[in-house]
């Protein structure tokens, strides 16, 4: 099975106000790996390192939003055509993606600013596309995450 980026379900987003550039090179194309099958990073290519003091919190926020929003929304299956019978589709795993963002956000929203209307939006929908995805829905308050965002209908 080929990797989710040649796959085409790996997403790249931008969140306004957080514009460090991705990566163009293709992993594939790395002159080494390192004991565990991962690309070895060249000492020699700064273009796309950042030191981890120069990155603001709301960056690293938002973009751990971002990762747990995407990974959610593969496990629901939305990525598919059909996601219904999406071979990657585990609404257990969706679940604690789900919770683990609305955690996030509802302890950093005072950070986030005007990243968080975007980024509550995301979790809504995630916390919709669960209901109409699970056989036997949760009673309102009870699914992912509403013990930290309250009930969504």
């Amino acid at each position: 099975m080929p990797p989710p980026a040649e796959q085409g379900l790996v997403v790249r987003v931008r969140v306004a106000g957080v514009t460090e550039p991705q990566p163009t090179t293709p992993p594939d194309t790395a002159t080494s790996t390192d004991s565990i099958g991962e690309h070895a990073h060249d000492a020699g290519d700064d273009s796309n390192v950042r030191a981890l003091p120069d990155v603001p919190s709301v960056e690293v926020i938002s973009r751990a939003a971002v990762m747990l929003m995407s990974a959610a929304a593969e496990k629901l299956g939305l990525s598919d055509e059909d996601p219904d019978n999406a071979p990657t589709r585990d609404l257990d795993e969706a679940r604690r993606l789900i919770t683990a963002l609305a955690g996030l956000v509802t302890s950093s929203v005072e950070y986030l600013g005007p990243h968080a209307g975007p980024i509550r939006d995301g979790l809504q929908s995630l916390q919709r596309a669960f209901r109409e995805a699970s056989a036997h829905p949760d009673a309102p308050g009870q699914g992912p995450g509403e013990k930290y965002t309250g009930p969504v209908y």
